[in-house]
């Protein structure tokens, strides 16, 4: 007598890991909401907002990223959902469970090469600015006074929101690949 699928075990887990993808993106995803608010406010209200002018293409990949990752968080909930349709007599079919959990998978893999692009914008932006900074302490004012541009802390919250948002899309891919190797080896 051939084995009976475990659907009631299958569920848990997809319904678990579903959850827990789906909360951990929400924290970091708040995260990055509430840096790349904060940043903006801050760098409209701040002096000198025009010197990092390089910081904006990092920001709007960053941006871009979030926007994915939202919808990242909409695959999650599906993800529960099918978990729970898993144990009931409308259960999909391993095909349509695959096809949504590659499709979050996609998702985060975009997510991720455009944070990763982003990120690199961010750094590149901050590297030029720190080289321009002139050695030793600026006491004094005029001229000499605007060669040095200090790294401020709205400069270093960019490139967290962006790191956050990489963070949000890697725990997303890990946790997309860990439920399509159970569905596939499901029998």
């Amino acid at each position: 007598m051939p084995d009976q699928p475990d659907f009631p075990l299958l569920s848990l887990g997809m319904r678990r890991v579903g959850w827990i993808r789906f909360w951990i993106q929400t924290v970091l995803g708040v995260v990055v909401i509430g840096v790349l608010l904060f940043n903006n406010v801050g760098s409209s209200l701040a002096r000198n907002s025009e010197r990092a002018l390089g910081l904006g293409p990092g920001l709007s990949l960053t941006t871009f990223a979030f926007l994915l990752l939202l919808y990242s968080l909409w695959q999650g909930w599906l993800i529960v959902r099918a978990g729970r349709a898993i144990n009931s007599s409308a259960r999909p079919s391993r095909g349509e469970t695959s096809r949504l959990l590659k499709r979050g998978l996609i998702v985060d893999l975009l997510g991720l090469v455009f944070s990763s692009i982003g990120y690199q914008s961010l750094a590149g932006a901050l590297f030029v600015q720190a080289s321009m900074q002139a050695p030793g302490i600026s006491i004094g004012a005029g001229m000499r006074s605007m060669e040095n541009y200090p790294i401020t802390s709205l400069e270093m919250l960019s490139v967290l929101s962006n790191t956050q948002v990489l963070f949000a899309h890697l725990i997303g891919l890990i946790f997309s690949l860990w439920l399509i190797q159970r569905i596939y080896r499901f029998k």
